[in-house]
């Protein structure tokens, strides 16, 4: 990615969960983010999410709400792949997503049958693509779609010009990947990608990389993970936003720190890049 000015960035729901939808649109706008996403699925059993029917008054206050802060919605999140998986059962989400503006909709894969995946997949891509949404697949490495590569099977399986791979920073570590690994990805299927850092030492346990994955991430620029070049490899089309749960701090204390830090790391990148090119 090479930058001639800094790139606007997103705020992904899930680093500041606890906040709903108008007022994570408030504090996005204050602090200087170009984009939210929201979390309008469940991402596992339990797991915080929100609800904005269309065409409901919480709809119309978010969509009043976007219009008046000049930010807008990138993503929707979080939807799980499984064996029991029904693509219509998301119809509903996707309305609210789409009467809200979103472009993309974040989604990993949990099924070993591999045909039924991929049958899965391509169906929700079909649902989305009605509503001018794009799916963005995600890999989690305790899960069967568990690293870049096999995100990249999938995808070029379904064959739907509506789907892509997003690249985790966090992720794509924990699962044995490099920037070198995204670089084998074509550049049109990688739309977006989320930064954020941790420390070097990959856990040994599933149970541990979900825990550091939910609530251990480092801001960017922090830990150890390789932000640098894996920026320097990503298209110059992709949408950057951020992904580091907040561990009980204030919610706009935290949302600016990862804001300020994403953008020294963004500067650090941009201030490279000459001599990066001059020494080629």
């Amino acid at each position: 990615m090479i930058f001639s000015k800094i790139p606007p960035l997103g705020i992904a729901h899930f680093t500041v969960i606890d906040v709903p939808p108008v007022e994570l649109a408030r504090l996005a706008a204050k602090i200087g983010y170009g984009a939210i996403g929201l979390r309008l699925y469940p991402a596992f059993p339990g797991a915080p999410f929100y609800e904005l029917p269309p065409g409901s008054e919480s709809s119309r206050d978010m969509q009043a709400c976007l219009r008046g802060e000049g930010i807008s919605v990138y993503d929707i999140e979080f939807v799980v792949i499984g064996p029991d998986f029904s693509a219509a059962s998301l119809t509903g989400t996707l309305e609210s997503a789409s009467a809200l503006g979103a472009r993309r909709l974040s989604v990993c894969g949990d099924d070993s049958d591999w045909s039924r995946l991929v049958e899965n997949f391509s169906a929700l891509c079909d649902l989305a693509a009605q509503f001018a949404i794009s799916v963005d697949l995600e890999c989690m490495p305790w899960r069967s779609v568990s690293s870049v590569p096999v995100a990249l099977r999938l995808v070029e399986t379904a064959g739907r010009r509506n789907s892509g791979v997003l690249i985790d920073a966090l992720h794509l570590s924990r699962s044995g990947g490099s920037p070198e690994t995204v670089k084998v990805v074509p550049p049109d299927l990688i739309q977006s990608a989320q930064l954020c850092d941790a420390r070097a030492a990959r856990p040994q346990t599933n149970d541990e990389i979900v825990l550091e994955a939910r609530s251990q991430r480092l801001l960017p620029g922090e830990g150890a993970l390789p932000l640098q070049e894996l920026i320097g490899v990503l298209p110059d089309h992709t949408v950057l936003s951020v992904e580091v749960p907040n561990a009980g701090q204030n919610a706009e204390d935290h949302a600016r720190r990862v804001y300020d830090a994403a953008q020294r790391t963004l500067a650090l990148h941009a201030s490279q890049r000459p001599a990066q090119a001059n020494s080629n």
